[in-house]
């Protein structure tokens, strides 16, 4: 499986794009705001979207997903708690950095109902991390050394903001607590954060 990262916004939100070694399937993982620059690229290495996959429902990581849901009509997969950020995101958009945006439509699958998803044939464990949303996830694929992070953990240790109403920095402490637990379990590998750059932990 490899991995590209690709930077999109004001933002500067990490997009992943996951693509087969050998085959033409491909999953992103946050479509940030630029869904027609995803399509171009998928296109134009003859590439099918299998799947879309959000860490959380902030604006900066989704407001891509409508182009990339009108051209393969993939399943988006998300939390549920995030829902009510999906439907704000084009409102969020306007309110943070003044500019219009189409409306998001709603995920499809409720990762808060599974313990692992499978992306490109590969087992990710999802780890439940509150605190910066309601919603906010990580992907660990523990055989391969890999955790996708969202807003949750950062390089150099800082983590997702708790300032907004609907934030909770106890639930934020609990869920570092739980990736902590990882590295006790000896999970060290690279961090794919939904901001920066990634890093080995």
């Amino acid at each position: 499986m490899q991995i590209e990262t690709f930077i999109l916004g004001a933002l500067q939100t990490n997009c992943y794009l996951l693509s087969e070694e050998r085959g033409t399937r491909a999953v992103i993982i946050d479509p940030a705001d630029d869904g027609d620059f995803l399509n171009d690229e998928l296109l134009r290495r003859g590439l099918t979207l299998e799947k879309i996959v959000l860490t959380h429902g902030h604006f900066d990581h989704c407001l891509g997903l409508l182009s990339l849901q009108s051209a393969w009509e993939v399943p988006v997969l998300m939390h549920f708690a995030d829902q009510f950020l999906l439907e704000g995101a084009a409102a969020s958009a306007l309110h943070w950095l003044g500019v219009t945006s189409d409306p998001v439509p709603p995920a499809t699958v409720d990762l808060a109902q599974l313990k692992e998803i499978e992306l490109l044939g590969e087992k990710f464990q999802v780890i439940p991390t509150p605190g910066h949303t309601p919603g906010s996830v990580c992907l660990l694929h523990e055989n391969e050394k890999i955790l996708f992070s969202g807003d949750t953990i950062f390089a150099g240790g800082s983590v997702g903001r708790t300032d907004f109403a609907y934030s909770s920095s106890k639930d934020l402490h609990s869920s570092l607590q739980s990736l902590r637990e990882l590295k006790e379990r000896g999970f060290y590998g690279q961090v794919y954060p939904g901001h920066g750059e990634s890093f080995f932990a």
